[in-house]
């Protein structure tokens, strides 16, 4: 199964991987790739992968494990390339900027990923254990993070959950596809939230 890293990297670098099995697995992630083009993310099936790829049902499950250990293998790359930006790039979505700022950028920057890769996010999450997939994991470890710095004492860990469901995938693209909100609605509401939530006595 492919792990969304924490960190962009690791500290041991990536495993090791033979050419053909390098090969395969690239055959693979096209091959899952396209059926996503074709068919949306409910069309990539387990079965269809292997039939497209052309390899045993036994060896996509070797490779991925589950279907969700696919699709976050198809997501880690965006994913990673994202937490870079929070972590590491220019304010206000990266460090310098004080930590309301922050919040408002990662709430507008979350949304835009989540409409660029949201039937695959929420995939990728698993129906058992979307709030233990690393990425869930560091996006709420850094909400909270920013509600410390703005110097919330009243439960930060459990406000940033709640900060965090306001952004889940489904809920988003509920939003916009059922209710046709339009992006800069969904952003200017989160910044009236978080804007709140840091000002209130």
């Amino acid at each position: 199964m492919s792990f969304i890293p924490l960190l962009p990297g690791s500290l041991s670098g990536p495993v090791p991987e033979r050419s053909d099995a390098a090969r395969n697995r690239r055959r693979l992630l096209d091959a899952a790739r396209e059926l996503i083009a074709e068919s949306g993310v409910d069309g990539l099936t387990m079965d269809a992968l292997a039939e497209r790829a052309g390899v045993g049902k036994g060896t996509v499950f070797r490779r991925f494990g589950s279907r969700t250990g696919l699709m976050m293998t198809l997501l880690s790359d965006s994913e990673a390339a994202f937490q870079e930006r929070f972590m590491f790039g220019p304010p206000p979505l990266g460090p310098g900027a004080r930590g309301l700022d922050r919040l408002i950028a990662f709430g507008a920057a979350r949304i835009a990923f989540v409409l660029d890769h949201g039937d695959l996010a929420a995939a990728a999450e698993g129906a058992n254990s979307r709030y233990e997939v690393p990425a869930a994991v560091l996006a709420q470890r850094h909400l909270e993070f920013l509600l410390r710095d703005e110097g919330m004492e009243a439960d930060p860990w459990l406000m940033a959950m709640a900060l965090g469901a306001t952004l889940d995938p489904d809920r988003l693209l509920h939003a916009v596809r059922v209710h046709q909100l339009p992006p800069e609605r969904l952003a200017a509401s989160w910044r009236e939230l978080v804007t709140r939530v840091v000002r209130a006595p």
